[in-house]
């Protein structure tokens, strides 16, 4: 389904849902901001104190995979919708700022490394 969506068409659904629940009055920046970094939160705490081994069973357990992609779509949720309300082109705005980590990560000193950019 991902190969056949675009941005555009997931930022309309996300509209039309909220606009059909009069929910803009609600959806200021401070506010999806918000649900963005709550979401985010809730997502983290599937993996809090896990080892690589128990996520990994984790995700192979159907149950638990649906609990953790759903807090993963939440987040998509309130991406989709930040973008949506203060026009903001998702794709453009990607692009961009890998060309900005571009600068900051170069290769020849970044592969196979961790390290901040202001530690390389």
């Amino acid at each position: 389904m991902d190969n056949d969506t675009t941005l555009s068409a997931l930022k309309e659904i996300v509209k039309t849902f909220c606009v059909e629940r009069d929910w803009d009055q609600f959806h200021n920046a401070k506010d999806l901001s918000i649900g963005i970094i709550t979401e985010s939160a809730e997502l983290l705490d599937h993996f809090r104190f896990k080892s690589s081994s128990e996520i990994e069973e984790m995700f192979n357990d159907s149950i638990k995979k649906l609990k953790i992609t759903e807090e993963l779509s939440d987040v998509l949720f309130f991406v989709l919708r930040f973008a949506q309300m203060f026009d903001i082109d998702l794709t453009a705005e990607l692009i961009r700022k890998i060309q900005i980590n571009n600068a900051k990560y170069p290769i020849d000193k970044c592969k196979g490394s961790n390290k901040k950019h202001s530690e390389v």
